[in-house]
C-alpha cells in the first residue's frame, strides 16, 4: 500500500526562481514541491544536472547490475539538503510500499528498490533521479514567496519529466504567460 504525502498548500506545484535570486544554489531553478504544509516544505530541483556521477556509477556503488539503457539516465542536483540521499520523482505507474503519491500522476520513491527496478527495466515509465533536496522550515517558503523570490506555476508531466533541462526554466515561466525580461524583484503594493 502506498503512502500519501500530506497535500495542501503548494504540493504538486512548481516554484520558479525569480531572476534576482541571490542564492547561487537556486538561481534559474525550477523546483517541484513534493510537500508543503504547516511544518515546512520539501521539493526537488528538476532542471539542474549533477556533475561527476553517472547513473551506472551510482548503481555500481550500490552493487546493482547496470544495463545499456542506464547510460541515458541523468542524475540531478535535487537541492542542498542531504546531498547523499537519492530521490526518484516518477510517474505513478510504479508504486512500491514506500512510494508516496505527490499529485495526480506523480509519485516519489526514496528507496533503493526503485533504482533496482529501473536498472532491471521494471521501473516507472517517466522519472527524474535526484541527489539531495530543497527544504524549508515552518513558514520559511511562505516568507520567500511573499518576498518575491519565487513564482508559482502549475506542474504538468511533460514539463516535469522533459529531458531538456536547460529549457525547463523558460518553459515553466512561459506556462504563466510571462516574459522573463519583464520580471522584477520588487513586490507590488496597492
Amino acid at each position: 500500500m502506498s503512502q500519501t504525502m500530506t497535500t495542501g498548500y503548494l504540493a504538486g506545484q512548481l516554484l520558479i526562481a525569480m531572476p534576482q535570486m541571490s542564492d547561487p544554489r537556486f538561481a534559474r531553478t525550477v523546483v517541484y514541491l513534493c510537500a508543503h504544509n504547516a511544518e515546512g516544505a520539501m521539493g526537488l530541483v528538476v532542471n539542474r544536472a549533477l556533475g561527476g556521477l553517472t547513473f551506472p556509477q551510482l548503481l555500481e556503488q550500490l552493487e546493482i547490475p547496470s544495463t545499456s539503457e542506464c547510460e541515458a539516465i541523468r542524475i540531478l542536483f535535487g537541492g542542498p539538503v542531504e546531498v547523499g540521499r537519492g530521490f526518484v520523482l516518477h510517474s505513478d505507474d510504479y508504486l512500491h510500499d514506500n512510494t508516496m503519491r505527490v499529485a495526480e500522476g506523480v509519485a516519489l520513491t526514496a528507496t533503493v528498490d526503485v533504482l533496482r527496478a529501473i536498472a532491471e527495466g521494471n521501473g516507472p515509465s517517466r522519472m527524474l533521479l535526484a541527489l539531495g533536496y530543497a527544504g524549508w522550515g515552518s513558514g520559511q517558503l511562505d516568507n520567500e514567496i511573499r518576498d518575491n523570490a519565487w513564482l508559482i506555476a502549475p506542474s504538468d508531466p511533460d514539463l516535469l519529466f522533459a529531458p531538456d533541462l536547460e529549457r525547463k526554466y523558460e518553459q515553466a515561466i512561459h506556462k504563466l504567460g510571462i516574459d522573463v525580461g519583464l520580471l522584477s524583484g520588487e513586490a507590488g503594493h496597492a
